[in-house]
């Protein structure tokens, strides 16, 4: 066991556990995550220290769920924190920050930092096979990892995912399965395979540690603000595990020193066509209810957040807000930064620029606080490309799935 991870703890119940591939408490089904020996951490690290190492996000490496060395396959992270003065003056307040993880030198996303911590996870694990389900950034940013790191990858999308972006993950190497439904079933389907087949799912059963990767983001904007905190942070929801992580980094570097008390408010982002977090935190409440996607923010498109009723606690806790934006808005925040800052961003990123206008207009954040928005992705300009192997659509069921492992000879080798 690292000397800085101290194994894992169950977010409902507090129960202690082992480090594995799993993301559920054997006890209540609670979430598992990676717990870590602070004091242990704060006698090594200092600002001055991590201002001497590499610029990944690897940077912070006590505070990331490895127990040996991490051995990265590439250098993701540090991606800029952009002063966006004109958004500022368009917006109506004087400090702004984007933190532009369309920056991120792989899949032009944010993923790129979680994929990185799965995979360095799954070699220690001695596991062969990643997979993942994705509405897109997710299984660009495994496929361009797991060849590379020696993983055979298999990326499951839901069947109305843009043609283009699966044949891009093709390209690079992944087995791209395409699944009748949305993708809440895609994910119950990824749980069977991964409890059938010992997969290395990075957001299924290694998403303790997978999650990890979003608490970097939270790392450099601290560092990256001169070590200090916003009082306003701003993120997209898919989940919610990402807004979530960021909030307990910037509690991690208060507790192991690096940063003075931190106040931040935590504001969630949602598109009007998926919602349900959102609608918890503005009736005061943890109790998410599942809602059906209808918008064409796809990578925050999740109707049931499995990370839901612990991001809206995350928010309510810290006095922060939630809201949604419609289409009209969404594209308008897109071009708005686009024309500002010179930031092509995918749709989530202009729901949580937009969002951050209404609360901006709403009073919830004011015009004379340090604000950072989190834009995940950058804008997608894929065009069709056909592709000379058609790639397999079956049901979501475990038995189909079987049967397509047969006819690939895929095994269960881990």
């Amino acid at each position: 066991m690292s000397q800085f991870v101290a194994g894992m703890t169950c977010a409902a119940c507090g129960r202690r556990a082992a480090l594995q591939p799993t993301q559920v408490c054997p006890d209540c089904f609670g979430p598992l995550e990676v717990a870590y020996d602070y004091d242990a951490v704060r006698r090594v690290v200092s600002r001055e220290a991590i201002a001497a190492r590499s610029r990944t996000l690897w940077r912070l490496h006590e505070l990331l769920p490895l127990l040996g060395p991490a051995r990265p396959e590439t250098s993701v992270g540090f991606t800029p924190l952009v002063r966006a003065e004109r958004l500022a003056r368009a917006l109506g307040v004087a400090e702004l920050y984007v933190k532009d993880e369309t920056a991120s030198p792989l899949s032009g996303s944010f993923k790129d930092r979680l994929v990185a911590v799965a995979l360095a996870k799954a070699r220690e694990f001695g596991l062969k096979t990643v997979a993942c389900s994705t509405t897109g950034n997710l299984g660009l940013a495994l496929a361009a990892q797991a060849p590379h790191a020696g993983f055979r990858c298999v990326v499951f999308v839901p069947a109305a995912t843009p043609e283009s972006l699966s044949v891009a993950m093709s390209a690079q190497g992944a087995h791209v399965v395409r699944v009748d439904g949305d993708y809440d079933r895609v994910n119950r389907l990824c749980v069977e395979v991964a409890d059938r087949y010992g997969w290395a799912f990075v957001n299924v059963n290694l998403k303790p540690y997978y999650a990890e990767g979003s608490k970097t983001i939270g790392f450099e904007i601290a560092e990256q603000l001169g070590w200090r905190a916003p009082t306003h942070l701003v993120a997209p929801m898919g989940s919610g595990s990402l807004l979530i992580k960021m909030g307990q980094a910037l509690r991690e570097c208060e507790r192991v020193g690096l940063l003075p008390e931190a106040h931040t408010r935590l504001h969630g982002a949602q598109a009007a066509g998926c919602a349900p977090i959102v609608a918890a935190v503005n009736a005061g409440s943890d109790a998410v209810r599942p809602v059906r996607p209808n918008t064409s923010a796809h990578s925050i498109a999740i109707g049931d957040p499995g990370d839901g009723p612990l991001a809206a606690r995350a928010i309510l806790d810290t006095g922060g807000s939630a809201d949604e934006a419609s289409e009209s808005e969404t594209a308008a925040a897109m071009h708005l930064l686009a024309e500002t800052e010179g930031i092509r961003a995918e749709p989530a990123g202009g729901v949580a620029v937009a969002v951050t206008q209404k609360l901006i207009q709403q009073g919830k954040i004011e015009r004379d606080a340090p604000v950072v928005i989190c834009v995940t992705g950058r804008e997608r300009m894929l065009p069709p490309s056909p592709t000379p192997h058609p790639l397999p659509t079956i049901p979501a069921s475990l038995r189909d799935f079987a049967n397509l492992c047969r006819e690939r000879g895929w095994n269960g080798d881990g």
